[in-house]
Parts: C-alpha cells; structure tokens; sequence
C-alpha cells in the first residue's frame, strides 16, 4: 500500500493532478493438475498483489479525485474471476474479489463523481500462463503447457480472430474518457465473447 500511495503522489505531484487510475499489477499462482495438490503457499502474495494493491489504488486515487470533481478508476480483473474452472484457484480467487470490489467501491464513490470500471481480459497472448506453470518444468515443457491452453481458450473462444494487449487497452481508453460518462460498476470482458458462451462448432468447420 506504501508504494501505491507514493505512485499516487509522484504522479500528482508530476502531472498536477490525477483524473484516471488504471490499477492494472497481476500475478497468478502456480497451476497444479488437482487442488488436492495445492499447498497454497503463494496465496498471501497474490491477494497483496491483486487485491490490496487493487483496494489501495482505488482508496489513494479516490482520495486526490474526491476533492478535484471526479474522476475514473479502472480495475483489471479477468474472466477467470466471473467463470468457474479448474486450476489456480487463488487466482481466480482474487480475481472474483476484484469484480465484488469495484462494483461496491463504484456504489460509494459515485457520490464524488468518481467512477469505478473492471476490464476483464480473456485469451490475450502474454506471457502470464506461462508464469503459472511449475517452477521445476524445464523451458520445453512451459511451452507445451502454454500451447495446451491456448488452443483449449481458441477452441472456447467465439470470435475467431485472436485478442491482444491493444484491445484491452481500446476498453481501458473508452472507460476512461467521456463517452462512458454515464458509466460506473460495469464489468467489461475483452475476451472474444468467451464468457458470452463457448463456440458452437459447425459442420464446415471440420476438417475431412
């Protein structure tokens, strides 16, 4: 929370004030093939990283904004926290408290103009899943791990063109300007309509 208040002021101090706040620092946990396996040592460090770095970015932004008329804090989650699933339970864990938060933090802030969105990205190439794998896995294995659940993310994903880092950003420009004036407590996916629901598979699209 230090560090975050000390971001808070450098950049007010540097830039004069502070209308936005992307509160966009992540990390995953360590993929175990069950949960029976999980010894849940990297827990503490996830939630001080995904949520209370998140909570303290949004308390330190809305404290400069509250007394400036306004302003937008934007919050990255993932669709991991608004879909079940197996694997990296902490994370998904962590995720679903940032979605509770941002729409209860929106609810409070509204009434200093401040407003609180969460993006939640999807199947967007990063080096994240490969950040997930087993520490012991030699560099070989991480990819054969990373290419595994990407192609099961494509096969879920309805949209057929593959996201990137710049569509997430397109989402995060939106709520931070004027046009999302009017909006506050939303959760928005930028996943290729994964979480709408998974692709439906039609017969031209099998291969003879």
């Amino acid at each position: 929370p230090q560090q975050v208040s000390d971001l808070v002021d450098a950049a007010v101090e540097t830039f004069g004030g502070l209308d936005i706040m992307v509160n966009n620092a992540g990390v995953s946990g360590t993929m175990h093939n069950r949960f029976l396996d999980d010894d849940l040592a990297d827990f503490h460090r996830i939630m001080a990283i995904n949520v209370l770095g998140v909570m303290a970015g949004t308390r330190d932004a809305a404290r400069r904004m509250s007394k400036a008329g306004g302003g937008s804090i934007i919050n990255l989650t993932s669709i991991g926290g608004i879909q079940a699933g197996g694997g990296v339970m902490t994370y998904r864990a962590s995720k679903a408290a940032v979605i509770q938060f941002t729409k209860s933090a929106a609810i409070e802030l509204a009434h200093y103009d401040i407003r609180v969105n969460a993006i939640a990205p999807g199947n967007i190439p990063t080096p994240f899943v490969a950040s997930s794998a087993a520490a012991d896995l030699d560099p070989e294995a991480v990819a054969r791990y990373e290419s595994a659940i990407r192609e099961t993310m494509r096969a879920d994903r309805p949209l057929k063109r593959e996201g990137t880092a710049a569509d997430v950003a397109e989402a995060a420009l939106y709520l931070a300007g004027e046009r999302s004036r009017y909006v506050t407590g939303i959760v928005l996916p930028v996943d290729g309509g994964t979480v709408a629901g998974k692709a439906i598979r039609r017969r031209s699209d099998q291969k003879h």
